[in-house]
């Protein structure tokens, strides 16, 4: 329907004045959705099976606390100062289960007391999360990406220490790894590291620990296949990788004594890619693992000159220019297919930027190392929860590519606090009746709707 554009502006005259009152506003309407769609899941139930034995002491109840934990994260705060801007929230109070929220310091507190153990409940904690969603998919094979991640500290952080932090070279950093399950967006495993570490030396024990959850949370009849960069291409690695039958796809430094130069001079024809790649295959025996690898060797054209030591001197001025890349590979795929494999890498890199981005993983909220090592995992558990959230609640479903990204169509945490969770709304209770009212915008109620919808055939 047209309207006059009279019609279509709206005069302002004066400043509103500002009150606060106690009436039942919120500014967290959609923690309701959540709230329903963990007592569906019955969330508490697995908190107290996870963390109910430790002994973790406090003058608030530990599930409450976790649950304000979360609730914080989801709704976008970043320190734990910001629990504050929470109080009075009737819906940040009841997602919480709690009349009076604890302060800040109560919650620094309360973090201090975890342990490796603790911690490792956490780990639980996620991966039966995960699994949940993974079994209920039926996958058959999934595909794991393995990289680490800088998070710079303070000069005082326990177990901080300068290492590869490119961006802030002098700076002491954690340096956590992360494990991340492309078909399904989930962070599948983190594990806090200081900082001085080889990224590649110090993964043998994390890797155990990922096949040792997939074995037990997913199956031993799982298949798995590993996706890495070039800190990874290690003999123990792959010595690793090949005990657990898992295939595996690890990118290939341009090391002087791999001598790769040879073999892409002395190579004449190449397999199309697409209209910017080309690649071929090759054996290598290397010498010092006493071993050969199978390789897939890539060059993409370019027309720029790269920086100065990016790669070997491989330009020829009557082929144009390229820059090259090398695969080691126990796929059993051809040249195409790996190339379009290792593309898929990059949903990781979003993903871990969406923890530090979204959810808060890049916050040092303390200076002890066992109260951050719980804060990483809560906000892992804030994100597998939210992509629960909406994968079973209707997220659409994307065909499955070459690439091997998450099947799911998932927004990232602000777009959904935009949409949803960060909605405007008053609880009242007419006759005694506890009603969440939001105004009135068709697009919302619609959202709401169908969520809502959703919630009621969950099991």
């Amino acid at each position: 329907m047209r309207r006059r554009k009279a019609d279509l502006a709206l005069r302002v005259n004066a400043p509103l004045h500002i009150e606060h009152t106690d009436s039942g506003l919120t500014s967290f309407a959609g923690l309701e959705l959540l709230s329903r769609y963990l007592r569906k899941t019955h969330f508490n139930r697995s908190l107290r099976r996870h963390l109910g034995h430790l002994d973790l002491p406090g003058d608030f109840p530990l599930i409450s606390t976790i649950r304000l934990l979360l609730c914080l994260l989801m709704v976008g705060g970043r320190r734990l100062r910001h629990v504050g801007y929470l109080a009075g929230d009737p819906l940040v109070h009841r997602f919480s289960q709690l009349s009076t929220l604890p302060t800040d310091r109560t919650l620094s507190r309360r973090l201090k007391r975890f342990s490796n153990r603790s911690i490792q409940a956490l780990r639980s904690l996620n991966a039966q999360l995960v699994a949940s969603i993974v079994l209920a998919m039926r996958l058959r094979t999934v595909t794991i990406d393995v990289d680490g991640t800088v998070i710079s500290t303070g000069m005082q952080v326990e177990r901080a220490f300068r290492g590869y932090n490119p961006h802030h070279r002098k700076v002491p950093s954690y340096f956590p790894i992360t494990a991340y399950l492309a078909e399904t967006g989930h962070l599948f495993r983190l594990q806090n590291r200081s900082g001085n570490i080889n990224d590649g030396k110090a993964s043998i024990g994390f890797l155990r620990d990922v096949f040792d959850q997939v074995e037990s949370t997913l199956g031993s009849g799982m298949r798995v296949r590993v996706r890495m960069d070039g800190d990874y291409f290690k003999e123990a690695v792959i010595r690793t990788l090949e005990s657990r039958g898992a295939e595996y796809a690890i990118k290939v430094p341009f090391w002087p004594w791999l001598n790769l130069g040879a073999l892409i001079r002395a190579r004449q024809e190449w397999t199309r890619i697409d209209d910017e790649v080309d690649g071929f295959s090759a054996s290598l025996f290397l010498e010092p693992w006493q071993r050969e690898v199978r390789l897939r060797i890539y060059r993409r054209r370019v027309f720029h000159q790269t920086r100065k030591g990016y790669q070997l001197s491989l330009f020829d001025p009557h082929d144009g220019m390229f820059e090259f890349s090398v695969v080691a590979v126990s796929l059993k795929k051809k040249e195409r297919r790996i190339w379009w494999f290792m593309c898929g890498r990059g949903a990781h890199e979003k993903a871990i930027g969406e923890l530090k981005s979204g959810l808060a993983l890049s916050t040092v909220p303390t200076d002890h190392y066992g109260a951050n090592g719980a804060w990483q995992q809560l906000v892992v558990i804030a994100h597998t929860l939210l992509t629960n959230f909406q994968i079973e609640t209707g997220a659409p479903r994307r065909c499955r590519t070459w690439k091997r990204t998450p099947i799911p169509l998932l927004r990232r945490a602000n777009t959904l606090r935009f949409e949803l969770l960060n909605r405007a709304g008053r609880l009242t209770k007419p006759g005694g009746r506890a009603i969440l009212r939001l105004a009135d915008n068709s697009t919302v109620r619609n959202r709401f709707a169908k969520v809502l919808q959703a919630l009621e055939s969950t099991a």
